[in-house]
This record gives structure tokens, C-alpha cells and sequence, in this order.
């Protein structure tokens, strides 16, 4: 990103790295990075995906090629200069886009990042430290760790002017015309003295054979032998998912996710395949063991890549699979979709629409299996990707009731993640209700008081604390014939479950006092909540909110308020526990006295105690610190 002023002087441009960015260089340079090597394998992937967008490119402007058709990565030593070049000949960078791909590091979420990378970078982890640099696309910039300075020359392919892109990595970068004569990158990299382990022939052979032998290009190395320039290929160029899978190692299927996925983890799970039949296509995909950080982005965008016959399309393609699937990573290669289909061409088209229902039917069964074969590890990845995939639950209809099967919970059993049959099976004699409660986190839900009750009985509620729950919940009503039931929501119909406990089995019934009090606090509360009862659900607080049978559970109509989409709220209703010490004292204070005005004040601190202990603010804060202060000072004459 650049600073809103940037200084020209004769044609130079001169931009300032905002200050995280800067602060993330200086932090990546002096951490001890255990595989600094690393820098060119996310060079060499950048190089690739340039000339795999170039050939796309070129399917509709195929003078884009014309000058130079045999698209190529190529590596040329210089030990003499401290130099190493790497070059391509892809789509290569605007002025615009040099700003914007190298000025910037990860579009988003840069001050995520920097928190994460500074609790890694304490002197306890330094390893892991440096090992989340490929987590957040900041690839480009590990060339930091072994450059003093680098410069980027790139002319965009079909346009005539080219720019160079210089910078030392500490607070600048330059922008200057350059000469460069034909379309591509090339990438200079001066190496630092502590890194001349880079310069060696031997060892650049190494690196490329470990990390990017896969990639379906040439990757030569140029170097100076008898005073002339001799260049080899190091690389194997064979497409990987075209190889037969007893071929390929699982360290090569590893390098490829790196490589596909622009990811520093490992993969959590592997689906290779090819189908064959009626559509003709392969299948190399994988999931993630740590969530990207676009994860949660508003756009749900796919980052897997869509190729026609070994020949890259799109990494930006809607159709290919679901939404809710959009953190796997890979590829998937078709024999059937026309070599020069377009983006606007693949929305809606048929082929493209029966791939993604059999790779979203592939993907989900070998989820399936996961999930039983080994549950602790399918426990670790729905922690991380299960909020995604439950979009699939309210969005999917028609993988509905493949998807519940898959989802997992925790509830107030604590038998750790716990799936919906698992739930069913657990369900107490006569119980026909699957209970829940939805809340912004689980230490906040398991708090709740509107929990009390059914603690009391033993009977266990699943704890939905992520924000798709409100929403897939109105979709589905019911699973497996057993109806969802909130227990913030309507009477808690609690009186002919039997507990542990015979004194929690009592029906409560309404005493004259009691009657007297709700008489009160609904003359009081007029207006501000719907109805006041007495609570079958508490059992150690005093009150609680809750919202009628057929209005909207609490939770969801909090959310749709702070997003500004609710322009009318229900109110709520509350309800007291006639057997708790500060109740009783209350609605004797109520029987003593006989004024509504009396206790005008302690139903308005019921009323705020209620909604404190919904994660809210009293709807007045100084109104409620003055009624506090009189109770107090009353209460200690």
C-alpha cells in the first residue's frame, strides 16, 4: 500500500510501506527462520501462476504469445555480482499492479497477522514463528531473509512500457521506468553474506528438485561455466495430478498443496481421483490442517484452481465447488469443458455444474469416512473449518441431511465434540426435543441462566455458539423426527422431565406473594418487556430473559440488530425464580408495602440484572447506577 504522499523526482517514484508492513519485514529479517530456502519455492510458485494466467489469457488474445510461445521459469547465477536472477516470461505487472501485488502484503488481515506473528516471535517459537509466514500469502517477502535488496522488473504482456520495483524491505520501495523489452518478470535478488549458501549451484538444484519439480513448466538454471552461459532444466515439468497415484510420494503430494495452495501446513487430507465415464476429470484437492486467513472473508471466494486439459482457466471460479468447501485447496482438471471457455462462459454451464456435484458428493463422503474412522482428528478439523461448512446446512438443500450428519457440537455433557445422533442417543426416557442454546461464544453460553434448569434435570443442550447457527436453525426444524427446541425461547417445559434430585421434580406453583409480585412488576415494566411469569428453567438466579413462543430466539434477533437488518424488536418476557432469597424478599417488600411505586426501582434493577446477565447493557447506565446506589444506601441504614 502507499502513503498519501509519494514523491516523483525525475520520474522515480519514491512510496512508503505502511508501518505494519514495515514492522512485519523487520520481525520476518531478525527471526531465525528454520528453512530460509523456502523463499525460492514461493518464488518460483509466483512465477508459475504468471505464466498460468498468461495462458489464459492468451486462449481469447492469443497475440499475448506470439512473441514468445514457450512460457518458462529460469534461475541465472551470478556469483561474482551476489546475485540471483529469476525470471518469467508471464503476464508480468503494471505500474498499478506492482504497487498492488508488492506494496501490499496479503490485501487483508495484515493486523491479524501481525498479532500472531508477535506472540511467535517472543524468543519461545521462533521456528513456528517464521513457519506462519506461508499461512498468510506473504510469500514474496521472505526473499527479506536472504536479500539485502531486491529489484522487480516487469512489463505487463500487450502493453509497451515496464517498471522496476526496487527496495531494501525496511520502510521504502521505488517505482521506476524501465527497458525492458519483453513481457514478463525478472526478480534480482542480491543476496546477503550470511546467505551465500544461495549462490551455490548444487544447492539451488537441491531446492527446486524438493519443492517444485511438480510444477508443468520448464524451471532452468543458467549459470557461468568457462566463461560462457551454459543453461540445464532442473525440474521433472510433469503435471502431478496426471501421474498415476502409486507414483507420487506423500512428500510430493505435500509440495504440490504448498505449491497450489500457497500454504506453509501440511495437508489435514489428500482426494485424488480421476472419473471417467459419462465426464472425464481428475480431482487433486486437499484440505487444510490450519484455516487460511481468508477463511471468513465476505466474498467466499474458491481458491481452487479450474484447468482444461492440463491447461490453467481459473483460480476464481464460483461454479466448482460450494461455498461452504471453499477452504479446500487443488485442482481439478476437465476433459469434457471447451479449451477456450471463458470466466463469463462457465457461469451456468452444465458440465461445470455436474463436476461440482460430484466432487461436493466426493468430498463430503471422504469426510464421512474421516469422521468415523478416526474422530479425534475429525474433531481437530471441524474446530477449524466447521463454521464454514455448517453454511452448508442453511444454504445446501439438497446435501441437508448429509452435512447435519457431519456436524459436531459441544454440549453440556462435556463429552467433547459430540455429533446430532450422538445427542439423540444420549436423550433421556420420553425426551422428544433436541435443546440448544445459541450464544457469541461458549464460555458466555455456558453461563447461561436459562441453562439452570435443565442442568437440574440432566438433560443435555447443545451449545451453538457460531453466527451461522441462528441462521441454518430457521431452515431446519427438526432432525432425525426430533424438533429443535431453544431453551431461551418459550415456557421451558421442564415439569414431567424427572431429575436426580426429587426436591428438583416439585412443580412450583404460585403463592399469593408471588402473585402479588408479578402484579407488580408487570404494572412497573409495563411497555418494556412482554409478560412476567414465574420461571420453570432457573434454579440458582433470580431472573431471566427470555422470548415468547413464536417470537425471535434472543440471540438471533441481537445479531440481525448489530447489522442493522432488524428495525423492530420483540419484546421479551421475563420470568423470576420464586424460590431464590432475593425474590422472596422482594415480593414480601411487595406484600408489606402494597405500592406499585414502592418497588419501582427494584423491578427496574431486576429488569438490568437480566440483561447483564445477557451480555448487555442496562438500556440506561446512569438511571441503573442511581437505582443501585438508593437500594443500597437503603438497605444499609
Amino acid at each position: 500500500m502507499t502513503t498519501d504522499t509519494d514523491v516523483k523526482t525525475d520520474k522515480v517514484e519514491k512510496h512508503g510501506f505502511q508501518a505494519e508492513v514495515s514492522r512485519l519485514l523487520h520481525m520476518m529479517v531478525h527471526s531465525v527462520y528454520s528453512e530460509r530456502e523456502i523463499f525460492l519455492r514461493e518464488l518460483i510458485s509466483n512465477a508459475s501462476d504468471a505464466c498460468d494466467k498468461l495462458r489464459y489469457e492468451a486462449l481469447t488474445t492469443p497475440d499475448l504469445l506470439k512473441e514468445d510461445p514457450e512460457l518458462q521459469v529460469s534461475l541465472t547465477l551470478d556469483e561474482k555480482a551476489g546475485t540471483l536472477t529469476l525470471s518469467d516470461n508471464g503476464i508480468g505487472m503494471s505500474h498499478d499492479e506492482l504497487i498492488s501485488h508488492l506494496g501490499t502484503i496479503a490485501r487483508s488481515g495484515t493486523s491479524a497477522f501481525m498479532e500472531q506473528m508477535a506472540q511467535k516471535s517472543d524468543g519461545k517459537d521462533k521456528k513456528d514463528a517464521g513457519n506462519m509466514i506461508g499461512q498468510f500469502g506473504v510469500g514474496f517477502y521472505s526473499v527479506f531473509m536472504v536479500s539485502e535488496n531486491i529489484e522487480v522488473t516487469s512489463r505487463r504482456a500487450g502493453a509497451d512500457e515496464s517498471w522496476t520495483w526496487h527496495s531494501d524491505g525496511i520502510g521504502e520501495y521505488t517505482l521506476a521506468p524501465a527497458a525492458k523489452a519483453t513481457r514478463g518478470t525478472d526478480i534480482v535478488i542480491h543476496i546477503k553474506d550470511d546467505a551465500k549458501e544461495f549462490l551455490d549451484e548444487h544447492r539451488l538444484r537441491n531446492i527446486i528438485k524438493t519443492y517444485s519439480d511438480h510444477i508443468a513448466l520448464p524451471i532452468t538454471l543458467v549459470m557461468d561455466k568457462d566463461g560462457e552461459q551454459k543453461s540445464e532444466r532442473v525440474n521433472e515439468g510433469k503435471a502431478l495430478w496426471t501421474r498415476p497415484k502409486s507414483e507420487i510420494t506423500e512428500d510430493q503430494y505435500k509440495e504440490f498443496y504448498h505449491h497450489v495452495g500457497h500454504a506453509m501446513d501440511d495437508p489435514w487430507m489428500t482426494l485424488h481421483y480421476k472419473a471417467e465415464g459419462v465426464l472425464e476429470y481428475t480431482v487433486l484437492m486437499y484440505v487444510p490442517s490450519q484455516p487460511p486467513m481468508d477463511l471468513f472473508d465476505p466474498a467466499r471466494k474458491s481458491r481452487s484452481k479450474l484447468y482444461v486439459k492440463r491447461v490453467f482457466i481459473t483460480d476464481d471460479c464460483e461454479d466448482l465447488i460450494p461455498g461452504y468447501l471453499r477452504f479446500m485447496r487443488g485442482i481439478v482438471d476437465s476433459q469434457d469443458l471447451p479449451l477456450n471457455i471463458s470466466r463469463e462462459m462457465l457461469q451456468n454451464n452444465p458440465v461445470l455444474a455436474k463436476i461440482q456435484t460430484a466432487v461436493t458428493k466426493k468430498i463430503l463422503s471422504e469426510l464421512e469416512k474421516k469422521a468415523k474412522k478416526d474422530p479425534e482428528a475429525y474433531a481437530t478439523f471441524w474446530k477449524s473449518f466447521g463454521p464454514v461448512l455448517k453454511e452448508g446446512i442453511y444454504e445446501d438443500f439438497s446435501r441437508r441431511d448429509q452435512l447435519m450428519k457431519l456436524a459436531r457440537f459441544e454440549t453440556t455433557a462435556d463429552k467433547g465434540l459430540s455429533s446430532f445422533d450422538d445427542y439423540i442417543a444420549r436423550m433421556k426416557e420420553g425426551q422428544e426435543t433436541i435443546y440448544y442454546i445459541t450464544g457469541d461464544n461458549i464460555n458466555v453460553a455456558k453461563r447461561s441462566p436459562q441453562l439452570e434448569g435443565f442442568r437440574a434435570k440432566g438433560i443435555e443442550v447443545l451449545y451453538l455458539t457460531d453466527a451461522v447457527d441462528d441462521f441454518w436453525l430457521q431452515m431446519v426444524p427438526e432432525y432425525e423426527g426430533k424438533k429443535f427446541q431453544s431453551v431461551t425461547k418459550g415456557v421451558a417445559d421442564l415439569e414431567d422431565k424427572k431429575g436426580d434430585d426429587k426436591k428438583d421434580d416439585d412443580k412450583k406453583e404460585n403463592t399469593p406473594e408471588i402473585d402479588a409480585l408479578i402484579g407488580v412488576l408487570k404494572t412497573n415494566l409495563e411497555g418494556v418487556v412482554k409478560d412476567v411469569r414465574l420461571s420453570n428453567r432457573l434454579t440458582d438466579s433470580a431472573v431471566c430473559l427470555v422470548a415468547d413462543d413464536g417470537d425471535m430466539d434472543i440471540h438471533l434477533q441481537r445479531i440481525l440488530q448489530q447489522h442493522q437488518q432488524l428495525q423492530e424488536t420483540s419484546l421479551r418476557v421475563l420470568e423470576i425464580n420464586a424460590d431464590h432469597a432475593l425474590i422472596k424478599a422482594v415480593a414480601a417488600a411487595a406484600a408489606k408495602d402494597g405500592s406499585v411505586n414502592a418497588l419501582k426501582d427494584s423491578a427496574q434493577l431486576l429488569l438490568d440484572q437480566a440483561r447483564i446477565m445477557e451480555g448487555e447493557l442496562p438500556e440506561d447506565p446512569t438511571a441503573f447506577a442511581q437505582r443501585l446506589s438508593a437500594v443500597m444506601t437503603q438497605s444499609l441504614k
